[in-house]
């Protein structure tokens, strides 16, 4: 099959009514099948830029078809909806993504450019997303709490050693990264319609913070792994493409790192799912506590990464 009929058949697969996620990966699993691959990232594919109802279903199901155990939590209900269309011009700008060496693009280029295919999506996925991300456990009481207020460096700076407000101040201030990943006036957030403009400013603010407290490393495999713990806790969108962008490059370039690469994100997604919803803490009342402390006041556990954090890292430096 030629390039231009494997991305055709993909793009069929993607737009279709949708496929059994948990026996592709138990064929992934158990033979290493190719195809099976490619038809899971074609279905995750479709959750994220078509199907925002069917993403918790799969995710759980695929989950639980790897490990060979159920999602110890209550399943997120959704209605039934068939999938919207997807535009041709999305499809010129993934493929034009995935055509780009990953080492070209580099972490922020992979992140805008990821970002700019959701603006290429259907009208009406949009609301569909909104109003799915309101059946996640907590979702709707956090964006009850209203748009949120910004974290200050100097609340943080003011925090006892060893405290979570001073891990977030070090992580930001030693790596030199800004407060909130993107500049929420610049893109302004406020103007989205609902829930929109609560989600995004709340996840640009709590990524870092989500890093440290959910134990999640600033590092390449746990960037992919805090996406899937994001996407089960809301259904976030930018998450949902993310990993679908990330799942097709590994089925169409490199196949062999499959194993690894779900492992870690099924790891993630249950633990996820699994864990107190996230988005309606008030962080600023814990900033002076231990973040192991922190952990035992909310009821979160760190994340158990079934593969070394760093292990991207040490690849590239073996190479």
């Amino acid at each position: 099959m030629t390039t231009a009929e494997a991305r055709a058949a993909f793009e069929r697969r993607a737009a279709g009514d949708g496929g059994d996620a948990a026996a592709a990966v138990r064929r992934i699993r158990e033979t290493g099948d190719r195809e099976a691959l490619s038809d899971l990232a074609a279905l995750w594919l479709q959750v994220a830029a078509a199907a925002p109802e069917r993403l918790p279903g799969l995710f759980d199901a695929a989950a639980a078809g790897w490990s060979g155990g159920p999602i110890a939590a209550q399943a997120v209900a959704a209605p039934q909806a068939a999938p919207e269309p997807i535009p041709r011009a999305f499809w010129d700008g993934f493929w034009a993504l995935l055509d780009e060496p990953a080492d070209a693009l580099g972490a922020e280029g992979i992140t805008v450019r990821t970002a700019a295919l959701l603006g290429l999506l259907s009208d009406g996925f949009g609301p569909r997303v909104g109003a799915m991300a309101l059946a996640y456990p907590g979702c709707a009481a956090a964006v009850a709490q209203g748009y949120p207020p910004r974290f200050e460096l100097a609340d943080l700076a003011r925090c006892p050693k060893g405290s979570l407000g001073a891990a977030l101040h070090a992580l930001v201030v030693d790596n030199g990264f800004d407060l909130e990943v993107l500049d929420r006036e610049a893109l302004r957030l406020r103007e989205l319609p609902a829930p929109h403009a609560y989600l995004n400013a709340r996840i640009l603010q709590c990524h870092d913070l989500w890093h440290l407290a959910a134990g999640y490393r600033t590092t390449g495999l746990h960037e992919v792994a805090i996406s899937a713990f994001q996407l089960a806790q809301f259904g976030h969108a930018y998450s949902g493409m993310f990993l679908a962008v990330v799942l097709a490059r590994t089925a169409f370039e490199r196949p062999e790192a499959a194993p690894m690469l779900l492992d870690t994100i099924f790891a993630a997604w249950r633990h996820g799912r699994e864990s107190p919803p996230l988005l309606g803490v008030r962080w600023e009342t814990l900033w002076a506590l231990p973040v192991e402390q922190v952990r035992a006041e909310i009821g979160l556990e760190a994340f158990a990464s079934p593969w070394p954090a760093d292990l991207f890292e040490q690849l590239s430096a073996a190479a």
